[in-house]
């Protein structure tokens, strides 16, 4: 199982802080043909349980950095499942895969955090792409 560590995602989304994640294993939400393989697990959520999925793909790929919170129920770990999806989705799309190292979990984070915050009302679809797009290297065919 491929994993990627977020080791400073630091969004700061209505009162949230959220300090870092792991990518492991998707959510059974998504089909098959989108899915890479990542649940997030943020150490500050590590004790927590994200809800179950109450979203459709349409529905975060449509929602601000704030609705998404606001439809996670404010909960860490769920948002952070939600991220994960978008990342999954946005490495398909674009035909990449995310790196499993330390440094590129450290870049990953620090741009979501940096986009998140520069404007809460930009489409988390759109935060989390950018990064994907930074970080993720040419899928083997």
């Amino acid at each position: 199982m491929k994993t990627l560590r977020i080791l400073s995602l630091g969004i700061t989304v209505t009162g949230l802080a959220f300090s870092s994640a792991a990518f492991g294993q998707q959510p059974t939400s998504v089909p098959p043909a989108q899915q890479h393989q990542a649940p997030l697990t943020p150490e500050s959520a590590e004790t927590k349980t994200a809800a179950t999925p109450n979203w459709t793909t349409e529905q975060i790929m449509t929602a601000t950095v704030h609705d998404a919170w606001l439809l996670s129920g404010k909960n860490e770990a769920t948002f952070f499942e939600m991220v994960t999806q978008l990342a999954q989705i946005s490495a398909t799309k674009r035909g990449v895969t995310l790196p499993e190292t330390e440094a590129a979990g450290r870049r990953f984070g620090e741009m979501i955090k940096k986009n998140a915050k520069a404007d809460t009302d930009e489409l988390l679809y759109v935060v989390v792409d950018k990064a994907v797009q930074k970080i993720g290297v040419p899928a083997k065919a």
